[in-house]
């Protein structure tokens, strides 16, 4: 896909994200990122670094570390490697909502050829994160996953842990839901970066997202004005005063000297 699906969607005028440019790295760890974006809805944006971008997956519940869970993962366009390090407020347009870094890493492909791998829709790779470890696969299926919403079958896949070490039935969205960049939460994005377009015109008005966007967002602006109350006032010089000493006007010019004689 490159980057012209990615620019396309966006008008990087209004939106905070890096327009970003197709960057190959040779001979540095392949990166990888999740983020965890509250939008219409709520999901985690799974990345892979690939011949200079970001390979997306949306992957609607997170990732689990249970083998037995296979989560929906829908393929989406290949975002910039800048974007990697992105967390803030989309205030308007296409994905409008908060991103915030939830993991970060390096990748490995367990296989030879990755084009090769993505093609045949069984893409099985390493993840060294702070919260993802371990042996992964994607594997395309026929688009009829409970979850997806029709369209391009390609772009259905499924996220899946395989049996190892860093496996089990731990939660790991619900029990490390902080961001690896700030340590903070969705509030704490609000609170630092509020939009005034939400104000009229927020990302998700309706449902159970929209719920939990007004709530983060009237827990952000709280946590914005705490921490604007207990900030120390800011210290204001004072101008130079135009009077001398006892409060006599200063002479508007030096004394002329006398000529000695």
């Amino acid at each position: 896909m490159a980057l012209e699906e990615y620019r396309r969607k966006r008008d990087f005028a209004k939106s905070p994200e890096p327009e970003g440019t197709v960057r190959p790295r040779k001979g540095r760890p392949l990166f990888f990122c999740v983020q965890k974006h509250l939008a219409s809805h709520l999901h985690y944006d799974f990345r892979l670094e690939h011949n200079g971008v970001l390979l997306s997956w949306a992957v609607p519940k997170g990732p689990s570390l249970d083998p037995a869970i296979k989560r929906l993962a829908m393929h989406v366009e290949d975002h910039p490697l800048d974007y990697g390090e992105f967390e803030g407020v989309i205030p308007d347009g296409y994905g409008a909502g908060i991103v915030l870094l939830w993991d970060r890493g390096t990748w490995t492909p367990e296989v030879d050829d990755v084009d090769a791998a993505l093609k045949k829709g069984d893409l099985k790779f390493t993840l060294d994160g702070y919260k993802l470890k371990g042996s992964w696969v994607l594997v395309r299926t026929s688009g009829r996953y409970a979850g997806s919403r029709g369209g391009d079958p390609n772009r259905t896949w499924l996220l899946i842990k395989h049996r190892d070490d860093w496996s089990g039935d731990l939660d790991i969205a619900e029990f490390a839901p902080m961001s690896v960049k700030s340590g903070g939460d969705f509030e704490d994005i609000v609170a630092s970066d509020a939009p005034d377009v939400w104000l009229s015109n927020r990302p998700a008005k309706g449902g159970e997202t929209g719920a939990l966007l007004a709530e983060v967002i009237e827990r952000g602006l709280k946590l914005k004005a705490e921490r604007q109350a207990a900030a120390p006032p800011r210290r204001t010089r004072s101008k130079t005063s135009k009077s001398g000493p006892a409060g006599r006007k200063a002479p508007s010019r030096a004394p002329r000297r006398k000529r000695s004689s």
